[in-house]
């Protein structure tokens, strides 16, 4: 197919905005749904359409007519976020979407430890059942998140244990993303994607400290003190749940396979952790000890 049309959802968030980047680079046509079209990133030969969310069913189905290649980003956590990612996956079949690629989590099941990644996994499901081709990223805990995981007492906190993550940069997300929607042979696969290393998060604190000079530390959380200690935010209770079962996906091992699926999507190794704080020394700027 000559010069296919790429949509892009999120464009304006974390992973959508650096794929549309990385597709406009590659001269792709595209169209980039988001919510706000005066925040949506201006690129060559790519087209914007505003849609209030992905529930908005007729909508989207206007916005992805014409559309071959779909890169669906999932939705912000919500109590009916599968719901969501069902209507906007019917949209696309229904405007004739080819190809979905759909970015989802490592170790999707229906039974995770990690309660959000149940809902990557019957999204998954539902995409499997329709008509249009698939492709599943399932991404690991992200290397550019984990500063932001230490409080600015220098504590990062949680139920992890001595387990082990395989986490990876939202930058190579994006990376292996944009291969698969620019090139062929991606049909009916699911690629993993991983950092090329695991590690803990006491791990990760000792090099945090070592690497900009923060002192960084970790400490392990029981079950009981991490819903305790997250209780006052104010946060639903599947949040909540989210947020503490990250940890404990971690303790249990669920998240620590490294896997070779980037480096054979875009031939090269994925950064490390002790790469991305070298280039971003400042990262633990919050942290005021």
């Amino acid at each position: 197919m000559a010069d296919p049309l790429i949509a892009v959802t999120g464009a304006t968030g974390a992973v959508g905005g650096r794929v549309a980047a990385r597709l406009a680079e590659a001269g792709a046509h595209q169209r980039l749904i988001v919510r706000d079209a005066a925040r949506a990133p201006t690129h060559a030969r790519a087209e914007v359409r505003q849609v209030p969310g992905y529930a908005a069913g007729a909508e989207m189905r206007v916005a992805l007519h014409g559309v071959d290649t779909l890169f669906l980003v999932p939705g912000e956590e919500a109590h009916d976020r599968v719901d969501q990612h069902r209507t906007a996956i019917d949209a696309a079949v229904a405007a004739g979407v080819r190809h979905i690629v759909y970015l989802s989590f490592f170790a999707a099941a229906p039974d995770a430890t990690f309660t959000l990644a149940r809902d990557h996994w019957h999204t998954e499901e539902h995409v499997r059942a329709g008509p249009s081709a698939w492709t599943f990223l399932r991404m690991n805990l992200y290397i550019d998140f984990l500063p932001a995981m230490v409080l600015p007492d220098g504590v990062m906190r949680g139920p992890a244990g001595d387990g082990r993550v395989s986490a990876i940069l939202r930058d190579d997300v994006a990376a292996a993303a944009s291969v698969v929607l620019t090139t062929t042979g991606h049909e009916a696969r699911a690629y993993d994607l991983t950092g090329r290393e695991s590690f803990s998060l006491a791990q990760a604190a000792e090099l945090m400290t070592r690497l900009t000079g923060r002192r960084i530390r970790f400490e392990d959380e029981s079950d009981e003190e991490a819903f305790a200690s997250r209780a006052g935010y104010g946060a639903p209770d599947y949040m909540v749940r989210g947020w503490v079962s990250t940890y404990q996906a971690i303790r249990d091992g669920s998240l620590e396979r490294v896997r070779p699926d980037f480096g054979e999507l875009v031939g090269r190794e994925p950064a490390t952790l002790a790469e991305y704080l070298q280039e971003h020394p400042r990262a633990l700027d919050h942290v005021t000890r």
